[in-house]
């Protein structure tokens, strides 16, 4: 989803008041507010089918998944900052805001040309900063691949994944899914369900 520069400042307050009434989703930083445009079937599909195997596989847990509507509420630096990731988990029974999580444990971003720079630079390094984070995952859009970060000790790891048949573990949530699964229904001809090595 792509950001756009709106003329206007606001508190934290006005900001959360008016994207309660908004019929347009706006992130913040610092006073700033930024239009989301709407995101396309096929970067939907990629976050529900990713959604979907959460929801059954942390059913009965205390997590919680959200797909892109529920805000991420950072404090980087004296910045206030809200985003709206595609997708959070969030484990943390104390963190419970109407609107918006400040303690996500897993965060997943799909990747577009209007978002791929920040979601790679800005939103990594503030997401990094969560102590509570454990991975955050970047999806591709337009072929399938996947970039996985994720803390080990106290050190962030990285790894990168273009194989369809390839496998993800992913932190915090503790789901094992293929890559392929992720992008079907999305007409990438790799991810077809019948794709050979599929179970």
């Amino acid at each position: 989803m792509s950001a756009q520069l709106q003329p206007r400042w606001l508190s934290v307050e006005d900001y959360l008041a008016f994207e309660e009434r908004g019929e347009i989703k706006h992130e913040y930083i610092n006073g700033e507010i930024y239009a989301m445009a709407g995101a396309s079937a096929r970067h939907n599909r990629i976050t529900l089918n990713l959604a979907s195997r959460l929801m059954g596989h942390l059913r009965g847990s205390p997590c919680e998944v959200f797909v892109a509507d529920v805000k991420l509420h950072l404090k980087e630096l004296g910045v206030e900052i809200f985003y709206y990731p595609d997708l959070m988990v969030c484990c943390d029974p104390n963190d419970r805001d109407p609107y918006y999580r400040t303690r996500p444990c897993l965060l997943v971003e799909v990747l577009s040309n209007e978002t791929a720079r920040i979601d790679r630079g800005e939103k990594l390094f503030a997401y990094a900063r969560l102590d509570s984070l454990q991975g955050y995952l970047l999806l591709e859009q337009d072929r399938i691949g996947a970039i996985l970060h994720w803390r080990e000790g106290g050190d962030w790891r990285r790894a990168e994944f273009i194989d369809p048949q390839a496998e993800l573990t992913l932190p915090c949530a503790g789901l094992t899914i293929r890559l392929a699964e992720l992008y079907e229904g999305t007409g990438l001809p790799e991810a077809s369900p019948n794709a050979e090595g599929s179970s």
